[in-house]
């Protein structure tokens, strides 16, 4: 039996290898046939739904700094991306439970210049909302790349895609657009102050917006908040401002205190869109920093946040936050959250906003969670590569996934970039979001490396100077398996090999890695039976925030290169 076993692989090697020459794809262009992704975490199996309540987060993973907006009965939010590429996701929802991933707003060349820029560079902090006055949508951003700053793209239909991007005229980062009832526009931003007082030292201006020419209006900007709202106690980095108007009053909501574990959300008041603006006698109105750090499930960070008005008048807020694995470090990155946002008094006050954070929420009415949205909680995503085009959740740093992917009849082939894994550069992998702390990813390959210079394989990834690979390649004409570490020691990206063994590319290699808090494992087979460890079980501390730095989460890589210099 195990003899036919090895021949039935051996023929299906063969047979896909025939069909790989008939499409013309070359043996050192790995094809993996499936990707299957499964999610584990204890805090979602420990509280299953009883049918009236919903997850929180909305979106687990790397989805951080959400903003939302609402055009009658549609919601659309949308996260920061930084230098992924597409860039900034945008999802649509009608209850405000059930999400679906509807594209991105910047999925060209033209609109999103990354191609050299670092992981956490790129795009920052977008904003979308909705003019009722002209019916159009804006995305309002800052890009960390190709000499842009701050920018604005529109449309009239999210489902349609957005426009080249209009350079704005002003320093600062996190704008966002305000419309007023009398159809005037605004632009509240963060910007460095004439003289920094301390470390960390911001103000929040606010500037008159021309809407037929998508500028600001030269010489209309002011200052409407120093430092924060104590300067005498030095708050840190006020940023992410958003104005609201309510009963003819307007408000000024900001984070304040950096985006780490003294985060939080504050709120100000005035009688006018240009202030002055007023903080409220009590804030923050949403933060996790004064809690006990040993609580249970913790959820941390949290901040970054904006609201949204149901038709019926309810208020929900949107925010960022963290989920530390049991050595408090952060790997899945910053994740979107939802709150429900008590407005009856003079202040918004998010629900539950200063107390440890429940795994779930009651559901609004009416409103149930439905399969077939975007997952939440525990779950598993499949990935045959059969449809005629990708499901949104993959993308590509640095440069478009269609650059170096082919969809065939027996998988998705990557054509390898002379460019590898720690290149500040596109390179040809294919990302998934590390969407759990407890997780195991599996992909099936065919491949035939025809050099050295040759790797493919699957990477755990935060950054070009931290990540883990593990991948096929050849040393002295013999193919190998080979698993490394890669991370930043003073200053120098260090490669170390851990483990590799003799492998046979006459079979595919299913190749598995799997995660229980801080702790990885890697694994291949090549009967998609029995997995042999490679490398034993390795710490996920360089795919944490807390060691590798920047405000992305880890990302589960298909990857290709023909400029390897990793060696068995």
């Amino acid at each position: 039996m195990k003899y036919l076993l090895v021949l039935c692989l051996v023929l299906s090697a063969f047979g896909s290898e025939a069909q790989r020459k008939s499409k013309k794809i070359p043996v050192n262009h790995p094809v993996f046939s499936e990707f299957t992704y499964t999610g584990n975490d204890r805090v979602f199996s420990e509280n299953p739904l009883d049918g009236t309540q919903f997850y929180n987060p909305l979106l687990t993973g790397c989805y951080p700094d959400p903003s939302i907006c609402r055009r009658g009965n549609d919601y659309f939010m949308v996260n920061s991306s930084f230098a992924m590429f597409p860039g900034v996701p945008v999802f649509h929802s009608t209850d405000l439970v059930n999400w679906r991933q509807i594209g991105h707003v910047l999925d060209r060349k033209s609109q999103l210049k990354v191609s050299d820029a670092g992981i956490s560079a790129g795009i920052y902090a977008p904003v979308i909302r909705y003019n009722k006055h002209n019916q159009t949508f804006y995305m309002i951003t800052t890009q960390f790349a190709g000499g842009i700053g701050n920018m604005v793209v529109k449309t009239k239909d999210p489902f349609q895609g957005w426009s080249d991007p209009v350079r704005l005229k002003f320093d600062g980062i996190d704008p966002s657009l305000f419309f007023d009832d009398d159809g005037k526009a605004y632009v509240v931003h963060n910007d460095a102050p004439v003289k920094a007082l301390y470390e960390g030292h911001r103000v929040i201006k606010v500037w008159e917006y021309d809407l037929a020419t998508d500028q600001v209006i030269e010489g209309s900007d002011r200052l409407i908040v120093d430092g924060g709202v104590d300067i005498t106690q030095k708050p840190i980095w006020i940023e992410a401002p958003h104005i609201y108007k309510r009963h003819g009053r307007y408000y000024l909501m900001c984070a304040e205190g950096g985006t780490g574990d003294q985060h939080s959300e504050v709120i100000f008041t005035s009688d006018s869109p240009m202030g002055p603006y007023i903080p409220a006698p009590s804030n923050p109105i949403l933060s996790q920093r004064y809690l006990r750090d040993d609580r249970s499930n913790k959820v941390d960070w949290a901040g970054h946040a904006d609201l949204v008005e149901t038709p019926d008048g309810q208020f929900y807020g949107v925010f960022l936050a963290v989920r530390p694995n049991e050595k408090s470090q952060v790997n899945t990155g910053r994740e979107t959250f939802m709150l429900p946002v008590d407005w009856s008094g003079t202040y918004p006050v998010f629900e539950n906003g200063l107390v440890p954070m429940k795994p779930t929420l009651r559901l609004p009415e009416a409103v149930s969670v439905q399969p077939g949205y975007f997952p939440s909680g525990n779950f598993t995503y499949h990935e045959a590569f059969k449809n005629p085009s990708l499901d949104f959740r993959w993308i590509g740093v640095r440069g478009p996934r269609e650059d170096f992917i082919q969809l065939t009849e027996n998988g998705l082939a990557i054509q390898p970039f002379t460019l590898n894994i720690k290149a500040q550069g596109p390179t040809s992998t294919l990302f998934h979001r590390q969407q759990h702390l407890a997780f195991a990813a599996q992909t099936t390959m065919y491949y035939r490396p025809t050099s050295p210079a040759d790797m493919a394989g699957l990477v755990c990834y935060q950054s070009e100077s931290f990540h883990y690979v593990m991948g096929v390649t050849l040393k002295d004409q013999v193919p190998y398996i080979v698993l490394s570490r890669t991370e930043k020691l003073h200053s120098q990206v260090v490669t170390k090999v851990l483990a590799s063994e003799r492998i046979d590319v006459r079979l595919p290699v299913q190749l598995r890695v799997s995660a229980d808090g801080a702790r990885y494992r890697f694994e291949y087979s090549q009967n998609d039976k029995t997995f042999q460890p490679l490398g034993g079980v390795v710490p996920g501390d360089i795919l944490s925030t807390n060691i590798a730095g920047g405000f992305t989460g880890a990302l589960i890589g298909l990857y290709a290169t023909s400029a390897n210099d990793i060696v068995p």
